[in-house]
């Protein structure tokens, strides 16, 4: 099948995958994977291995589906574990929260908003956002209780905080597998730069939202004064003496400054062993590695070197899922680039150019407000653009980055009740789930489309 019938065919995949995931609760790497090889036989690709009319091979359905599993794994499988062990590392001896007071001298204890919503800015850059709301939360309550500011919009700037790095800025899981994917993964720098800038607009945009419906929607810690908060010196004193300062953004800064000097090696044309060096420390995995290495050594300054095992043993289960996800979302751009629907788009691409960089955002955010999960909306989005890029002109690495944030933005909006991390706010925030809706919900739709806006006023000056 070809033209206009595949290309609703291939909607409508896309409608039964989101149905299965969100509504029939099946899970999403079946869910991919299944429409996967169901759109692949559609689609043409034969049952086995064969050789077309001109004698070229012609890979069968399971080569195809295996190859674009196998792929997506070689390529960024052992980067997403990097990310993750490494935030795994800062969470367990506290240099999470060295981190976060470093950002409150940074702002002043003035505007408590801003310092938590940074605060969760940074923290979630290694470390998942949903942990990080829990580990940060005693710090959101201490200050409500110490500075009079209303709790929900202090709840609502610490998630926004969190999910703006969650979505935009690797090494978290999501940017990371999308910027692979679409075949950017060396310039993971420039994801990352244009990330911060990015999600600058979505901060703000969260940050007033927050301070009006903190006005309108008290929570239940607010309703009750008398409730007993765990003070900040007590968080400290369970983790015993945290890590200093250097130590705590050590893991985070140094693989970005390898990763940095790779960039300016190539540009400069460095050559020789120095040139060599740069090139090979700065890539991602190396650069990952250096900062697990570098957090193992937190560990063990921390005195928890026997947790090793148990917190790497614990980040990959973590992780897991999240891999798999990833390369069935692999597989599923694999099929399509092995259809003619890719063909059939490059023929008729000035339809979509028209939509342009709005096009992976719509398509992220139906699949996120569909199925909940920020990271399955990001990997699998970037799945279904990679064949595509070429033919809506985001090929450069420019472009691709604009097209990473464009699915990073979709994937915010919108967070509800099948989103794990709509529940981790409201229940830490004392919220009920309607008042969840009207402060989490909107709050996350803000964000998305602030970001969007900036996205593409960007889009029409980057190439």
């Amino acid at each position: 099948m070809t033209g206009v019938p595949f290309l609703i065919v291939f909607v409508l995949a896309i409608i039964v995958m989101i149905l299965m995931i969100s509504k029939f609760k099946i899970h999403p790497f079946l869910s991919i994977l299944l429409v996967s090889l169901v759109l692949g036989v559609i689609g043409g690709i034969p049952f086995a291995n064969t050789v077309d009319a001109d004698g070229n091979a012609v890979d069968g359905i399971a080569t195809v589906i295996g190859n674009g599993f196998s792929s997506t794994f070689t390529s960024i499988g052992i980067v997403i574990i990097f990310g993750a062990m490494i935030g795994t590392f800062l969470e367990a001896t506290g240099a999470a929260l060295t981190l976060a007071d470093m950002v409150v001298k940074l702002v002043g204890p003035r505007h408590p908003e801003l310092a938590i919503e940074l605060m969760g800015w940074v923290v979630s850059i290694p470390v998942f956002c949903d942990s990080g709301f829990v580990v940060l939360n005693p710090i959101r309550k201490a200050l409500v209780k110490k500075t009079g500011t209303s709790s929900v919009a202090m709840t609502i700037c610490l998630s926004a905080g969190l999910y703006a790095s969650h979505v935009f800025i690797p090494p978290t899981p999501g940017p990371i597998a999308a910027a692979n994917t679409l075949g950017i993964g060396s310039n993971i720098l420039l994801v990352m730069g244009l990330g911060v800038i990015v999600s600058i607009p979505a901060l703000a945009g969260a940050y007033f939202y927050a301070k009006y419906i903190g006005k309108k929607v008290k929570s239940r810690d607010e309703a009750d004064a008398d409730q007993i908060v765990q003070s900040y010196e007590e968080l400290v004193a369970s983790y015993g003496k945290l890590p200093s300062g250097i130590m705590s953004v050590a893991p985070i800064l140094v693989p970005i400054i390898l990763m940095a000097l790779s960039n300016v090696s190539s540009i400069f044309k460095w050559s020789g062993a120095l040139g060599t060096a740069c090139t090979f420390l700065g890539t991602p995995i190396v650069a990952l590695a250096v900062g697990v290495v570098l957090g193992i050594i937190l560990l063990a300054q921390s005195k928890m070197g026997e947790k090793l095992y148990d917190l790497t043993n614990d980040t990959l289960k973590t992780v897991g899922p999240i891999l798999f996800v990833t390369a069935a979302g692999g597989v599923l751009g694999k099929v399509i680039s092995s259809t003619s629907l890719v063909a059939f788009i490059t023929d008729n691409a000035g339809v979509l150019q028209s939509i342009g960089i709005f096009f992976p955002f719509l398509l992220a955010a139906i699949l996120k407000s569909a199925q909940g999960s920020s990271t399955v909306a990001i990997t699998t989005t970037a799945g279904i653009m990679q064949p595509l890029m070429g033919a809506l002109g985001m090929a450069s690495p420019v472009r691709a980055a604009l097209c990473v944030l464009a699915i990073g933005a979709g994937a915010m909006t919108v967070s509800h009740a099948n989103d794990s991390y709509f529940w981790v706010v409201t229940n830490f925030g004392e919220m009920t789930p309607d008042q969840g809706y009207r402060t989490q919900t909107v709050a996350t739709l803000v964000e998305g489309l602030c970001s969007i806006v900036v996205i593409f006023l960007l889009s029409l000056f980057l190439h």
